[in-house]
């Protein structure tokens, strides 16, 4: 797999990041996109949901862009604690993504910590 050429996606809380390389680790491109974030209430961390992929698609176009490689491998890297439910008919999101450092369900964490 020596001439593996890795697409890597870093999609973060607050950018997106594209890399091309070699699997030598040189580095072909790069591309970085700003996300936004949204605060709807106190304690409340919230993005969306189409934002962030139409981020991610772009960050993937600006790494690509004027470069004479094609990925043969795509490596993810994503928020993991931030939350998104998707309707599987429709393939849509059915609200905003909840953030990690959203504080929107710390009383129902204490109530089941508390109860065992």
């Amino acid at each position: 797999m020596t001439d593996a050429v890795i697409l890597a996606i870093d999609q973060g809380t607050t950018n997106t990041k594209a890399l091309l390389m070699e699997a030598s680790g040189r580095i072909l491109a790069r591309g970085s996109v700003p996300t936004g974030i949204r605060y709807p209430q106190p304690g409340w961390v919230e993005q969306d949901p189409d934002e962030l992929w139409q981020c991610t698609l772009e960050a993937i176009a600006r790494c690509l862009e004027g470069v004479h490689a094609s990925p043969t491998v795509i490596g993810i890297s994503n928020q993991r604690e931030t939350t998104l439910i998707w309707e599987r008919a429709t393939g849509q999101p059915l609200g905003p993504a909840v953030v990690w450092q959203c504080r929107r369900t710390t009383d129902f964490c204490e109530d089941l910590k508390a109860r065992g």
